[in-house]
Order: C-alpha cells, then sequence, then structure tokens
C-alpha cells in the first residue's frame, strides 16, 4: 500500500540561496549536476548555478558563500548584487512529498551576484560520485545558452535572475 503524496498547498517553501558567480569577461559559473538516486532535481542532466538551504538563524549572504565553498571550494569572490525579493518555484507534482524528505513544496531563494576575484585552480568539485558531490564538471557560460541547461521547473527562476543581473552579464570586471 503506497503512502498518498501530501497536497502542495500544505507545504512551505524550503528557505535556499543562489549565487551566480561571474568570471572576468561576465560569464556565469555553471556545474553539471551528479546525478543522484532520489535527488530533487530529478534524472537528466542539467546544469545550475551554485545553491543550498539556509541554516537556521542563518544569514542569507553568509549562507550563500557557504553553499558556494561547499559546493565548489571557491573563496575568492566579492559578492556585487542580490535580488530585492525572494523568488520561488514549485517542484513537478512526481517530486512532491518525495524531495526533501516530503517537507516542501519547492524552493523560495535568496539569489546574490559575486564577481570570481581567483585563480581557476581554486575550484574544486570533491570527488564525483561521491554522496557530497554537487557537480561532476563545471564551465563558464552565457547568459543566452544558461536557460536551456537548466532543469525545466526552476528555468523561470533563472529566467528572473538573469533579467535582474543582466546589467552585469557578458561585461569585464572593470
Amino acid at each position: 500500500m503506497s503512502t498518498p503524496k501530501p497536497n502542495p498547498a500544505t507545504l512551505s517553501y524550503r528557505p535556499c540561496v543562489g549565487i551566480m558567480v561571474l568570471n572576468r569577461e561576465g560569464r556565469i559559473w555553471v556545474g553539471q549536476r551528479a546525478d543522484m538516486p532520489g535527488d530533487a532535481e530529478g534524472q537528466g542532466t542539467w546544469w545550475q548555478m551554485p545553491q543550498g538551504g539556509i541554516d537556521e538563524n542563518e544569514d542569507p549572504r553568509l549562507a550563500a558563500l557557504r553553499e558556494l565553498r561547499e559546493e565548489t571550494a571557491i573563496k575568492t569572490v566579492e559578492i556585487i548584487a542580490e535580488t530585492p525579493s525572494w523568488l520561488t518555484y514549485d517542484l513537478p507534482p512526481h517530486l512532491i512529498g518525495v524531495a526533501w524528505g516530503g517537507r516542501y513544496r519547492g524552493q523560495r531563494q535568496k539569489w546574490f551576484a559575486a564577481r570570481f576575484l581567483g585563480a581557476e585552480s581554486e575550484i574544486d568539485l570533491g570527488i564525483p560520485g561521491t554522496p557530497n558531490a554537487e557537480f561532476v564538471t563545471w564551465r563558464w557560460a552565457s547568459a543566452e545558452e544558461l536557460p536551456a541547461a537548466i532543469v525545466p521547473f526552476k528555468r523561470d527562476v533563472y529566467l528572473e535572475v538573469l533579467r535582474i543581473f543582466e546589467p552585469l552579464l557578458g561585461k569585464p570586471a572593470g
């Protein structure tokens, strides 16, 4: 006998941060997600910017820097912008009651833009295939190619992040 799926309207959004890392040429850091069984993103070859949950009583800006460091080892950044409001997305129906222990309907995200000031040798994704590895590879992407590379249910949030940070994109650091 299967457990009934929860009603998404009764679930809250998981508090989360995202960080758009821009190199000196104004291109965006993206990582190809490591597919883990039961992953909230679902199966597929998707790319995304670093993001993750906010710990209880954690400042969102500090959470973004922590997530960036945990997922990529990047430390040499300067935050240059943030979204004026929180952005949300809902999980697709087949992931409701499955992702994040079934406690959330999607994520409520605060996004930050950061300029990468270090050397690319600083970037370390850890050991692919281990439980803590978020990504298997990474690259610098243009804003134009990003939406098609993102898991479909996150695209609207990514398009809004790109719109908000548009003045920063494709422009060399000055």
